[in-house]
C-alpha cells in the first residue's frame, strides 16, 4: 500500500548531526561564559563602585561640617547671598567658615584680590576704600578664635565696621596691604536668624 503509516514504535531513520568540531565549542563556551560576565559582573562592579562613593561622599560631608575652623573655596551663592558677603572677581585663596546658633548666624570668609577688586567688594556693600580705617583691627577676639586669625603680623591693618538694620547682616572687615595691589581681607558677617 502506498502512504503507509509505519507501524507504532517505528520511526524513520534521521541522519545525525555533525559533530561540533573542538574549535567551535570552545568559542560557543568562551562567548557563553563573556555574556554572564557581561549580565552580572557589571552591575555588581557598578553596584560596588557606586556605594564606595556614596561613602565617601559621606564622609566629605562629615569632614567638612564637622571642622573647626575656615575651609577651603568658596561659600555658595546663598551664603553670600544671605550673608551679603560678594566675593570679588578676581579672588583667590578663598576660604570659609559659618557657623549657626539660636542666636546669631555668622560667615566668616577670606580671599586675597586686587586694589579694584577691593574697591569693587566694598563699593558692592554701599562701601568705599576711604571708609577703610588704618589700624583699626574690628574683627573681636572671639571671631579670630573661631577661625584662628590673627592680625599682630607684619602689614599694614585697617578694618571698618559695616553696621545695618535688622535683618541685613553686620560685617566686621578686616584689610591687610602688606603686598602692595593685592590686599588679603578678612570678613566676618553676622544676621540674626
Amino acid at each position: 500500500m502506498t502512504g503507509e503509516f509505519p507501524r507504532t514504535g517505528e520511526f524513520p531513520q534521521r541522519t545525525a548531526a555533525p559533530a561540533e568540531g573542538r574549535r567551535h565549542a570552545i568559542r560557543r563556551r568562551a562567548l557563553t561564559l563573556l555574556i554572564i560576565v557581561l549580565l552580572i559582573g557589571v552591575p555588581a562592579g557598578y553596584l560596588v563602585i557606586s556605594a564606595n562613593q556614596s561613602r565617601a561622599s559621606g564622609k566629605d560631608k562629615e569632614a567638612k561640617y564637622s571642622a573647626t575652623g575656615l575651609t577651603e573655596g568658596w561659600p555658595s551663592k546663598l551664603q553670600r547671598r544671605l550673608y551679603q558677603v560678594p566675593v570679588p572677581h578676581p579672588a583667590w585663596w578663598v576660604a570659609y567658615y559659618e557657623t549657626n546658633n539660636w542666636k546669631t548666624s555668622r560667615l566668616y570668609v577670606e580671599f586675597e584680590t586686587t586694589d579694584a577688586g577691593l574697591s569693587a567688594f566694598l563699593t558692592s556693600m554701599g562701601l568705599h576704600p576711604d571708609d577703610l580705617k588704618q589700624g583699626d583691627i574690628t574683627i573681636g577676639e572671639r571671631d579670630r578664635n573661631v577661625t584662628g586669625w590673627t592680625f599682630d603680623g607684619p602689614g599694614t591693618w585697617s578694618g571698618l565696621a559695616h553696621e545695618q538694620k535688622d535683618p541685613a547682616p553686620t560685617h566686621d572687615i578686616v584689610v591687610n596691604h602688606d603686598k602692595p595691589g593685592y590686599p588679603w581681607v578678612y570678613v566676618v558677617s553676622r544676621t540674626v536668624p
